[in-house]
């Protein structure tokens, strides 16, 4: 066995390696108590495919020569913009980050497919029997159009905008896009690849466009699928063992976590995509009765009095960043003997698992945070639950009013606790854009705050009724 034949199998190994790591490490991500360690281990695994990569065409000399400089500078420049916006970005713009680097994935897919379309377009298009010149190879080609394709529309997207005969434009940018990719497959040009690009960038954005509020988890768990098989395609057209192992791997993962946000929400992937949910009410029933405001001083008489707690956070406490101060008065009331514990909805916040990345943060115990289905039992028990910031996710007639636009999707049975306490800042609706019959509940009262203003309320209430004491 030659030096050049042990690289090759080293550079094998090392793959193998990395797409274990990767593997383990997102296993791990599926517990609070690990997910800090698995995102260790998958970035350990990446590292090590890196590293590989640079001995892949390194031939008599080894190491990658050509452009290795330039590739050094990209790799420093990106790590201390990435540690730098890591440590600096708040807990309310952990949704734009995370669609951000999910976009640089897909734009990094999207520039391997531009590459080798690029390579291939100068191949087809030299002259024939040029010494040394390779055969372009069908199947590769195919997989190249396709990984930029997806790669292409996971990197773009925008805010929330609709105009009438939106769908009909998005399906003909869509069909522009397939026409030019076929193109590119039977006949290479550069001029045919720049429109085919065009026409997939501006389809990402087209098909993000009418998408908001509630159904950015699932899109960014679509995107980040969409991604991972863009990353496999493109493994397989450079012939990267660790790319076609790590994007079936992400790919699968996030259609298997769409799936899940999906059905959380009681709707189809079509259904978010293409249809208008949220531009405006739907026709529910009407609601009787009356919103009941309460005042911080009486809120915190009833939490004092009462034995169990449940506290159900929402994406309003992410913009109020209140994460800190209702983790204190959670302590609070901890430390009075009160059984207190937090209410997770899958579809809390703007992306899968933002609630628990509020309160991890904030250094709430995990064994204190529940799901959805692990709770929903207990609220009939629940002397007092504190919805902060939460709307359609705890709304009950998603499980009574059949003409509601959200009638089906599993919900938090907050309605069934004794007393309801709803930290919000104004009367305004929830995504779904109908009334939330929570709020008009005989057991409910509305304390109309911000939430960390709410949250220091309270706890300034607890001790003012007890003298500062516990029991």
């Amino acid at each position: 066995m030659n030096s050049a034949q042990i690289v090759s199998l080293l550079i094998q190994a090392s793959y193998f390696v990395a797409a274990v790591l990767l593997i383990m490490g997102i296993k791990r991500m599926s517990s609070p108590v690990t997910a800090r360690s698995g995102i260790q281990w998958a970035g350990v695994g990446v590292l090590v495919a890196v590293i590989a990569t640079f001995f892949h065409h390194g031939g008599e000399h080894g190491l990658l020569i050509e452009n290795a400089a330039l590739i050094f500078i990209a790799i420093a420049i990106s790590t201390v913009i990435a540690w730098y916006s890591g440590k600096r970005v708040a807990m309310t713009a952990m949704p734009q980050m995370v669609a951000l680097y999910n976009g640089m994935g897909g734009g990094s897919a999207a520039a391997i497919g531009a590459s080798a379309l690029l390579g291939f377009a100068a191949i087809a298009n030299a002259p024939r029997f040029v010494p040394g010149m390779p055969a372009v190879n069908s199947s590769q080609i195919v997989l190249a159009v396709i990984g930029a394709l997806i790669g292409s529309i996971s990197f773009t997207g925008s805010k929330t905008f609709r105009f009438t005969g939106q769908q009909a434009v998005n399906g003909l940018c869509f069909l522009a896009a397939v026409a030019l990719g076929a193109m590119v497959v039977l006949h290479p040009q550069t001029q045919t690849i720049v429109l085919f690009f065009a026409a997939a960038l501006l389809f990402g954005i087209l098909m993000t466009l009418p998408i908001g509020g509630a159904d950015m988890p699932v899109v960014i768990s679509l995107y980040n699928a969409f991604t991972g098989l863009a990353v496999g395609f493109e493994g397989y057209v450079q012939g990267n063992i660790a790319l076609i192992i790590a994007g079936i791997v992400v790919g699968a993962a996030g259609t298997l976590l769409t799936r899940l946000m999906a059905k959380a929400m009681n709707r189809s992937i079509s259904n978010v995509l293409f249809s208008n949910f949220g531009a405006g009410g739907g026709a529910a029933q009407e609601i009787s009765g009356s919103l009941k405001p309460i005042e911080a001083d009486d809120a915190a008489s009833l939490l004092y009095m009462a034995e169990k707690i449940i506290i159900v956070p929402g994406y309003g406490m992410a913009v109020a960043q209140a994460q800190h101060k209702i983790w204190e008065l959670s302590q609070n009331l901890i430390k009075r003997d009160k059984d207190v514990k937090f209410a997770i909805h899958p579809v809390a916040g703007r992306m899968p698992g933002h609630m628990n990345v509020l309160l991890a943060e904030a250094g709430v115990p995990y064994d204190l945070i529940a799901d959805m289905d692990d709770i929903n039992p207990e609220f009939p028990n629940c002397d007092v639950a504190i919805v902060i910031g939460a709307n359609d996710v705890v709304n009950p007639v998603a499980k009574t009013d059949k003409s509601s636009p959200i009638y089906g999707m599993p919900i938090l049975d907050v309605a069934k606790a004794k007393q309801i306490i709803v930290i919000k800042r104004g009367k305004g609706t929830g995504f779904a854009g109908i009334e939330n019959a929570l709020f008009y509940q005989d057991n409910c009262r509305m304390l109309y705050a911000d939430g960390q203003e709410a949250a220091t309320k309270l706890i300034a209430g607890l001790k003012a009724v007890d003298g500062g004491g516990g029991h």
